[in-house]
């Protein structure tokens, strides 16, 4: 089957339709600004514990309950 042939082949009706930019008020920027910062912080944390390793290290393995 020549390219372009098969259903939804064609490049050109793939096409997603390109999103209108809107205006952002002074709350949508800093609601943005903020989302931003938080998740700098986030990274910020992740890296710092992430050296650490797991917290139950040791002997005890999985601890199970006793009962039956």
């Amino acid at each position: 089957m020549p390219s372009g042939q098969g259903a939804g082949t064609n490049p050109i009706h793939n096409k997603a339709p390109k999103k209108v930019k809107k205006e952002l008020d002074e709350d949508e920027v800093a609601f943005k600004a903020k989302q931003q910062a938080d998740k700098k912080a986030r990274e910020e944390l992740a890296k710092k514990a992430g050296g650490k390793g797991p917290m139950n290290t040791g002997q005890q393995g999985i601890k199970k309950s006793g009962k039956k």
